[in-house]
């Protein structure tokens, strides 16, 4: 499918909360129950979060634009990590955080997310970062993987809050190319 990469707008808001709504429970853990996945989208990833997102200047989202619609995006955050396990964790600095990097299942496999993955990079090169940090919970293991083969390595871990639970996610790091 022919699609391309690009910087969202505040346009994108709504289309950006309805894509979340389908790939954020994808990356849950088995054990996340319908209620914490729910609280997260309406505490995190609704529109109103979206636009405050992309009005944020420390914060660039991109988006995979195919056939008129959104197909994947990830949020960059270009500030200094403040989680305490994070900040012991990282080794390249400055670092941007990977905040979050979907694709919507019918690209999966399509090569969507490495075209995502190399953007996102570019983008915190260009932000003036060295290295680029995420989270990614730690029994994702499809997520793992392509994080690692992008370049990742873990380097620490950190709890998460999904709803009413917490979650282990692994911290992984990487240069900047």
């Amino acid at each position: 499918m022919p699609h391309s990469i690009r910087t969202a707008t505040t346009d994108d808001a709504g289309a950006l909360a309805a894509l979340a709504a389908v790939t954020f429970p994808l990356a849950c853990p088995p054990s996340a129950s319908p209620e914490d996945i729910a609280a997260h989208l309406a505490n995190t990833l609704s529109e109103r979060h979206f636009q405050a997102y992309l009005a944020d200047p420390e914060v660039t989202v991109l988006v995979i634009d195919a056939d008129g619609g959104l197909r994947g995006y990830s949020l960059l955050v270009n500030r200094p990590a403040t989680d305490p396990d994070v900040v012991a964790a990282l080794n390249v600095l400055p670092s941007v955080e990977l905040s979050k990097c979907y694709v919507h299942p019918e690209h999966h496999g399509l090569g969507a997310a490495a075209e995502l993955m190399h953007a996102s990079l570019a983008a915190a090169a260009e932000a003036g970062g060295k290295g680029v940090w995420l989270g990614v919970n730690s029994q994702n293991a499809r997520a793992i993987r392509f994080y690692e083969k992008s370049g990742f390595r873990k380097v620490g871990a950190k709890s998460f809050r999904l709803g009413s639970t917490v979650e282990h996610d692994f911290v992984l790091e990487r240069a900047v190319p």
